[in-house]
């Protein structure tokens, strides 16, 4: 990384700032990677559209807000997304049985098959995202960033 050899900048001032050691511009330069790794694989879907239909496919129908909270996207970024993959025919909306102000979000039969399809493919996304890191490396990433979270 740029900027090793100065030393962990200090958040009291007492060194230079150097952006190359800032962890904000470190996790986006990852990320920027990982989705460029994404797009060349999975180029029909959105990493938080993907998100959307893995996390449906695990739990099963659940409320659109629900589903927001479980993949970490507020509630108008999560209706945006449900909004594009209903209009793709992956997903269908349907009113709560109790509680008519809830929308239930589940996979449709096309949508299933797109995750099915699809889960390969993002397994080999996440090993070539971390193809620098060896098993423990990547285990000690994992826990950092889940403990940052």
């Amino acid at each position: 990384m740029a900027g090793q050899g100065r030393g962990r900048p200090s958040v009291s001032g007492d060194r230079p700032y150097h952006l190359e050691d800032q962890i904000g511009f470190v996790l986006r330069k990852a990320s920027q990677r990982h989705i460029a790794i994404f797009a060349r694989h999975i180029g029909e879907l959105t990493p938080p559209q993907f998100a959307a239909l893995a996390k449906l496919a695990e739990v099963g129908a659940t409320s659109q807000n629900q589903l927001g909270a479980l993949i970490a996207m507020d509630a108008a970024t999560i209706k945006g997304v449900i909004d594009r993959l209903k209009a793709r025919g992956l997903v269908d909306l349907t009113k709560h049985d109790e509680d008519k102000r809830r929308l239930v979000v589940s996979l449709t039969a096309t949508g299933q098959e797109a995750v099915e399809r699809l889960l390969p493919l993002a397994r080999h996304i996440t090993e070539q995202t971390s193809a620098p890191l060896n098993e423990r490396e990547m285990a000690t990433l994992m826990r950092l960033l889940a403990k940052i979270s």
